[in-house]
This record gives structure tokens, C-alpha cells and sequence, in this order.
């Protein structure tokens, strides 16, 4: 997805609008000459990637004309295991998209991953959308859409194998795959959940030389 500046603004009235579909890109959340960004308790914290995947505009027909608004759908993750999404509304582009940032990263969760890929098959559905993730081997890289690929590239996931089954509404994929990836659990975390210890296989001995 190409990057957008910060300082992309709307036309309240629609004006290059293009329906809506035309705005799907990405756009970081701070520019490389910018300082550390700051937590709530004032200590820095990790830089965050924020994607947009998809702006909607609907209109309203008033006395006049008509009231258009945008909705826009935001993923932001810190490319480490932590990922959010949030949908913003407003009557400006520019002010849809920052709010659903602002709650995507109210709205973060952590996942387990396994090195760059996912440590289990996991599949998983919201509404009409059904995704299904597959770990990879290195080297593989991203195999999705770009709806599930912005989720799974915010989230730190650099090789997997996924199909997006049944509905291609951007929200409800977005949801199924940030579900799928919650789903995920590593054989040390199920382990310690059951009080066993995880043993570690030792490669056999080769056979003394005559």
C-alpha cells in the first residue's frame, strides 16, 4: 500500500472523492525526523504503523444539497505482536482516519507469534467473512489480500499461507483475521496452562567409531 502524508484533507462535499474506494491506502504515524513517541505515563514507547484499509462515504439529502461523511477503517500494530483496528467517523477524511487510529491504539491486543510466522493453523469467522491462517516456512512471505495482509503486516507476521472465504466486507475481514490471530496460542503458554513442563527432545547420539 503507497503511503498518504499526514496532512491529507477531504472535501466535505465529496469533491475527487471517487465513492469512497479511492482513499484505501497507508500512511505512517510519524515522520523519521520526529522525536520518540510517548506513552501515558511520559516514557517512550515503540513506533506504531498505521494502515488505512478502506474509507466509505455515505450521503445525507438536506434542504440544499447533500451532507456526504466518511467512515474510515484503521489498523495500527507495532510490527512486535501487538495489533489494533478501529473505524472512524467524521465529516472530513483526514478526521475519520485520525480517529480510528486513536482507537485502534486504545483497542490494541497482544498475539502469539513464532519467529516471523504463526505457530498453528487457525481459522476463524465474523459475520459473512471466514479467514484461514497457515504458518510458513522462511522465506515465504505474506500470501493474503490486502485487507488481511495490512492486519497480519501490523501485527509482525513476515511468512504465512491465508485464504479469505465468503464475504468481502473490509470490516468484518479485518475482524476475522485480528480474531483468527487471538485464536493462537504457543506450546509453552498451553503447557503451562495444563502445569506441565515443556521437555526438550535432545538429537540422538551417532554411534561410537570402530
Amino acid at each position: 500500500m503507497a503511503e498518504i502524508p499526514k496532512n491529507t484533507s477531504g472535501d466535505s462535499r465529496g469533491g475527487g472523492g471517487g465513492g469512497g474506494r479511492g482513499f484505501g491506502r497507508s500512511r505512517r504515524v510519524r515522520g523519521p525526523n520526529d522525536g520518540p513517541e510517548l506513552s501515558a505515563d511520559g516514557s517512550p514507547s515503540q513506533e506504531l504503523t498505521e494502515k488505512v484499509v478502506f474509507i466509505n462515504r455515505s450521503a445525507k439529502v438536506v434542504k440544499g444539497g447533500r451532507r456526504f461523511n466518511f467512515s474510515a477503517l484503521v489498523v495500527v500494530g507495532d510490527k512486535r505482536g501487538r495489533v489494533g483496528i478501529g473505524l472512524g467517523k467524521a465529516g472530513e477524511v483526514a478526521d475519520a482516519i485520525r480517529k480510528g487510529g486513536e482507537l485502534a491504539r486504545a483497542h490494541m491486543v497482544g498475539v502469539s507469534l513464532k519467529e516471523a510466522t504463526i505457530p498453528h493453523e487457525v481459522f476463524c469467522h465474523f459475520g459473512g467473512a471466514k479467514v484461514l491462517l497457515r504458518p510458513a516456512s522462511p522465506g515465504t512471505g505474506i500470501i493474503a489480500g490486502k485487507t488481511v495482509r495490512s492486519v497480519l503486516e501490523s501485527a509482525g507476521v513476515k511468512d504465512i499461507l491465508s485464504k479469505s472465504l465468503g464475504s468481502k466486507n473490509a470490516a468484518n475481514v479485518v475482524k476475522a483475521t485480528l480474531g483468527a490471530l487471538q485464536q493462537l496460542r504457543l506450546r509453552e503458554d498451553i503447557y503451562r496452562s495444563r502445569g506441565m513442563v515443556v521437555k526438550k527432545l535432545e538429537a540422538p547420539g551417532l554411534p561410537p567409531v570402530a
